[in-house]
């Protein structure tokens, strides 16, 4: 395990910084407002595209060694990363919380299932990597999974450490390094929190970076040579122009983008019971989910009450 405090979050550590392995001091910086406030929460290094080709050189190296780690130690990291998420969860939602302008039960939340991310995570080491192939008399044909590399993942501000955590745990678990680009907004959320937790857990350096930046960031990533994958999460907008960018490298991507969801009111619904539901469905979280719903009526005259 890495000899870095266990204690976290503690903002001195990323000051004005960004994350390769190390905690490293940025030529540029991000100002990070408390929305709930408006008033500056953090500062942290800002990457341009120069930092993102050098990371992804870097993740790319350090890859080779991973992939070859017996499943057992790989699946440790994460045993412990659950396990120190656990022990800080208070003081990680509650700047979670502060970071997203969310209330205290939406942090909460993000972390008990970061949790789970990492505990699942931590199973998949251990699963079967291929499978037999039917085959000729007298031959044996096998298919096997092999890491892709160098996963790059963009994450958005509203859910952060869930749509951050959700493809750099898979990724890593099976052998992958990885390049998050969080959200400027939410840096701490979408990126830091993992770093400080998977490298007290113990992950090997190099293998994560973390660097907020802009547009310019990002799509450095998307089209660098060394990242086969690209998992986003965001807007319509945004994604297809990833996808365009992707598509063009011949690159592999996971896109989840914005969008409403349907809520079915049956004719024997309770209808306040129903009404409260789509209100939280919409709005919660201000209704910054991709998940939020719009409601459908079963019937075109619903009575009137």
């Amino acid at each position: 395990m890495s000899d870095t405090p266990t204690r976290f979050p503690d903002p001195t550590r990323w000051h004005a910084k960004l994350f390769d392995g190390d905690w490293t001091e940025a030529a540029a910086t991000l100002e990070v407002i408390e929305p709930g406030t408006g008033m500056p929460l953090h500062t942290v290094g800002k990457a341009d595209a120069a930092t993102v080709i050098r990371a992804v050189d870097q993740a790319k190296e350090a890859q080779r060694a991973w992939a070859a780690t017996p499943p057992r130690e790989r699946a440790a990291v994460f045993h412990r990363a659950a396990a120190l998420l656990e022990a800080q969860a208070p003081a990680i939602a509650s700047l979670i919380a502060r970071e997203t302008g969310a209330i205290l039960p939406k942090g909460e939340h993000e972390v008990r299932e970061a949790i789970v991310l990492l505990q699942r995570a931590a199973a998949m080491p251990l699963q079967a990597t291929g499978q037999v192939l039917p085959s000729e008399p007298g031959r044996l044909s096998l298919a096997r999974r092999l890491p892709l590399g160098v996963v790059g993942v963009i994450s958005p501000f509203n859910f952060p450490l869930v749509l951050s955590l959700r493809s750099v745990a898979p990724a890593l678990a099976v052998g992958n390094a990885v390049v998050i680009k969080p959200d400027p907004r939410t840096p701490y959320a979408g990126g830091f929190v993992i770093a400080e937790v998977l490298s007290a857990a113990g992950l090997p350096k190099g293998l994560l970076h973390v660097l907020p930046g802009d547009a310019e960031a990002g799509q450095a990533l998307v089209e660098a040579p060394g990242v086969p994958m690209i998992a986003f999460t965001g807007s319509t907008a945004a994604g297809r122009r990833i996808g365009e960018l992707a598509g063009r490298h011949l690159k592999k991507v996971s896109l989840e983008l914005g969008g409403k969801n349907s809520l079915i009111v049956l004719d024997d619904a309770d209808l306040d019971q129903a009404v409260s539901a789509i209100a939280f469905g919409a709005y919660f979280h201000q209704g910054q989910i991709c998940m939020a719903t719009a409601a459908c009526w079963s019937s075109a005259a619903w009575p009137r009450r």
